[in-house]
């Protein structure tokens, strides 16, 4: 048997590397180190950061003081050992919906807003975002080069749904072993979604094409979501982090959206030419 070329080796080992490398749950994390490496950012994060300290320090303390010793003894006529593992999830569950419904509404969807679209410029797609707010044409610093919005926009809409269903997912931390990683997982099968609803704006798609889009990738969206939120149960940083999470769904929207005109590109320019000799059926 031959040998396979060079090419077929590149591609049993390069593919599978890509793959890995643009995994959708590594976005969160991207978003983390994109937003350390890049200052344009910072002074979105700074008017951010006293607030959603104080407030995270409050939430949790006060939910850990009042609700954690009483919650563990519930969890301990189900389960000995992990009732410990297990309550400390569901307070830090029960204060990143507290924290997270109290920050998105007051605080936090602007800056969010202000990250993702700023990532867009930065990565090229000035075309993609001006559709909803102007940008300028010159600058250094993508976030200086934003305008206001000119049409009605947010990072995410605010869901009841997902805020009930998250409610009544907490009880699944009663269950040993499996119930931590269950809850962390249906959770981010709703919650996915809703970190790209920019990018479904700015690509003007209705509800049809917005459901298509995600049910394509409805795994992708789930392994996001899921990543994004065991961030967010970390606490004292679960608000940092809800801000470096922007940063990652922008990446991804960048990545998706570099893909997509490619295929375009590719798709108007038909079959490649050769110049290899072709047989004369005559």
């Amino acid at each position: 048997m031959a040998p396979p070329s060079s090419g077929a080796t590149q591609t049993i080992f390069v593919l599978p590397a890509k793959a890995v490398v643009s995994a959708s749950f590594l976005y969160p994390l991207k978003g983390l180190f994109y937003f350390v490496a890049h200052p344009f950012l910072y002074p979105l994060l700074r008017t951010r950061l006293l607030p959603a300290f104080l407030l995270s320090i409050f939430v949790l303390g006060n939910l850990f003081f009042w609700t954690y010793l009483p919650q563990v003894a519930f969890l301990a006529i189900f389960h000995y050992a992990g009732a410990w593992l297990n309550g400390t999830f569901l307070v830090l569950g029960e204060g990143a919906a507290i924290v997270a419904i109290l920050f998105e509404a007051f605080f936090v969807d602007e800056s969010q807003l202000d990250i993702f679209d700023s990532i867009l410029v930065e990565k090229g797609f000035e075309d993609l975002v001006s559709t909803r707010r102007p940008v300028a044409i010159e600058g250094d610093n993508p976030v200086k080069r934003l305008g206001r919005p000119t049409r009605s926009s947010v990072y995410g809409p605010f869901s009841l749904r997902q805020i009930v269903e998250f409610i009544l997912l907490l009880p699944l931390n009663f269950i040993p072993i499996v119930g931590v990683p269950l809850f962390l997982v249906l959770t981010g099968y709703r919650a996915g979604p809703l970190q790209h609803w920019r990018y479904f704006k700015l690509r003007e798609f209705d509800r049809k094409q917005r459901n298509a889009f995600v049910k394509h990738r409805r795994w992708q969206y789930t392994w996001f979501g899921t990543v994004a939120l065991m961030l967010q149960l970390i606490p004292v940083l679960s608000m940092l982090f809800l801000l470096t999470t922007a940063a990652g769904s922008a990446l991804w929207a960048a990545d998706l959206e570099k893909q997509r005109r490619q295929q375009e590109v590719q798709s108007h320019e038909g079959p490649e030419y050769t110049d290899d000799p072709v047989d004369d059926p005559i």
